[in-house]
């Protein structure tokens, strides 16, 4: 049976040999996780990352309650890839990345997230994961940049107070999960990449809700971990960047990341 998904029948730009070779989004259907597209199975190890997946967001104990109702409400999609920061990894998921973005219109509750996970490297440490989560970013936007102009409302240096990643001309915050996080909560057995639209986030602010659910998960994270993460800051105060990894960093740290020739958008508010 075919995935009821929308957005996936758009001319998707991302389309090439090595993207099919490497796309895997999927979506939760009927109790089985199934290709969007197609409605076929996936494969046993993306059915069994993902099952992990929901056992760790699902958990009582795990803090982002934006998560869980994206969980909850079957308002997300995954993916499976090769090793983070590779070519096949970052052809893939620019493809099931701009379907997601397709289908944001069609999500029905207030959360909605995408879920890239890679069977490897084996991560050694939070250093080590930083590095990667941003070579894929840059690989990611390469990809992006030959077909998309930045995001209105955020902008692409990532010493900006108003950074956040963009893709398909849609702003994210990205969020790292790996085995060796520090935080609890991101603490998971594959490297992985939560891609969370800014747009959600701004929606809440205009209905008075963002700062309620934010009170509720940092509150969350103080029961788990004892601490919140020092780099959390709210949008516009600092950047975004220096949450993304999880790895709490250095005062002086300077973000990889360069937006090479995509040019910003010129509305600029907030994300």
């Amino acid at each position: 049976m075919r995935a009821s998904t929308r957005g996936v029948g758009c001319p998707n730009p991302f389309d090439g040999e090595l993207a099919r070779a490497n796309s895997s989004y999927a979506v939760f259907w009927g109790k089985k996780l199934v290709r969007a597209v197609t409605g076929e199975p996936v494969a046993p190890l993306q059915e069994f990352v993902h099952d992990s997946l929901r056992a760790h967001v699902l958990n009582p104990r795990f803090s982002c309650v934006g998560a869980k109702a994206a969980v909850r409400s079957g308002d997300y999609r995954v993916g499976l890839y090769d090793s983070l920061d590779s070519a096949g990894a970052a052809a893939g998921l620019a493809r099931d990345l701009f379907y997601f973005v397709g289908e944001q219109d069609g999500f029905g509750g207030h959360f909605s997230t995408f879920v890239a996970s890679f069977r490897g490297p084996v991560v050694s440490g939070e250093a080590e994961f930083e590095r990667l989560l941003w070579a894929q970013l840059q690989r990611l936007h390469e990809e992006d940049k030959r077909h998309h102009r930045w995001a209105p409302g955020v902008r692409p240096d990532p010493e900006d107070a108003q950074f956040a990643f963009s893709f398909a001309e849609k702003a994210f915050f990205v969020v790292g999960l790996h085995p060796a996080s520090s935080r609890f909560a991101r603490r998971f057995a594959w490297p992985t990449l939560v891609f969370n639209a800014h747009h959600q986030f701004e929606r809440l602010r205009r209905e008075g809700r963002y700062g309620r659910m934010q009170e509720v998960i940092r509150a969350r994270e103080r029961e788990l971990q004892g601490t919140l993460n020092p780099n959390l800051a709210d949008f516009g105060v600092r950047s975004e960047a220096r949450q993304y990894s999880g790895r709490p960093v250095e005062e002086d740290w300077g973000c990889p990341f360069r937006a090479g020739d995509a040019a910003p958008n010129d509305e600029v508010g907030a994300g």
